[in-house]
């Protein structure tokens, strides 16, 4: 999604992933192939450039020693290799499930709001905003979290008529997030102007320069009616249980990690 949304005259996004891009790197792009975890290679992958954006790690709830390798490690990984290359600025994606635990009563949560994490997952990205924390505080690196929401091309489930980040406008934060001027150390959240929103807190990134322009409204109609909900019905149903909470069914039971043999 930030591919196309970040590029600029006169600027290189040098892209890493695990594995090859799907597509070839094109103009004001470059291409490696490496693990978030190899320092080395995060090292040399930062040398030179303005910023890192990291977005790197397993993208939901998994087992603890996935978690903590790739997305505590990892992460530890990203802000360091920062550091040894002289990077003033890490933009790291953090999530709404750090908070995922915050009930519907403290809406909206605040920005920077004391972590209470849903998952091995939350609490992966609680650890990821504490070490930008250490980085910037320790080691004056400008570090922005910014707890995402729900970022699709289109919100999936009536909940995410409240939590959806739009592409665009998931373009538009992280250009503020890496242009603002000396941001310091912040915790953010990553929302679309959605009518049905006000679950947390748009300060912080406004005030980095974000203005959201899209609204999760325009799909309400389709999302309801593929829910099988009436578009007259109570919103947020006040019975539904993916409401109580900002992390919706992270929280739930079934979201338990694996638990490995003893």
């Amino acid at each position: 999604m930030l591919r196309s949304r970040l590029a600029r005259p006169g600027r290189v996004l040098r892209l890493l992933d695990v594995v090859p891009l799907p597509s070839s790197a094109g103009p004001g792009e470059e291409s490696l192939t490496a693990s978030v975890t190899d320092m080395a290679a995060m090292t040399a992958a930062c040398a030179g450039a303005d910023a890192v954006i990291h977005l790197g790690g397993i993208p939901g709830e998994d087992a603890w020693a996935p978690i903590l390798d790739v997305n505590i490690n990892g992460t530890y990984t990203a802000f360091e290799a920062a550091r040894r290359a002289g990077v003033p600025r890490v933009v790291f994606a953090s999530s709404n499930h750090a908070v995922g635990f915050a009930p519907s009563a403290s809406f909206p949560v605040a920005d920077g709001a004391a972590p209470v994490p849903d998952t091995y997952y939350g609490v992966s990205k609680a650890a990821g905003e504490a070490l930008a924390a250490l980085y910037a505080h320790r080691y004056g690196v400008e570090a922005v979290c910014v707890r995402i929401l729900s970022c699709f091309e289109r919100p999936r489930n009536p909940r995410m008529l409240a939590t959806w980040l739009s592409p665009d406008d998931a373009g538009r934060l992280f250009e503020a997030c890496v242009t603002a001027p000396a941001p310091g150390f912040r915790v953010i959240y990553g929302v679309s102007a959605n009518t049905r929103g006000g679950w947390v807190s748009l300060d912080g990134a406004r005030a980095l320069g974000y203005e959201p322009l899209d609204d999760a409204e325009r799909y309400a109609p389709e999302v309801l009616a593929a829910a099988g909900t009436d578009a007259d019905a109570a919103w947020p149903d006040p019975d539904d249980p993916v409401f109580r909470y900002l992390g919706g069914d992270f929280t739930f039971p079934s979201r338990d990690a694996p638990i490995p043999p003893a």
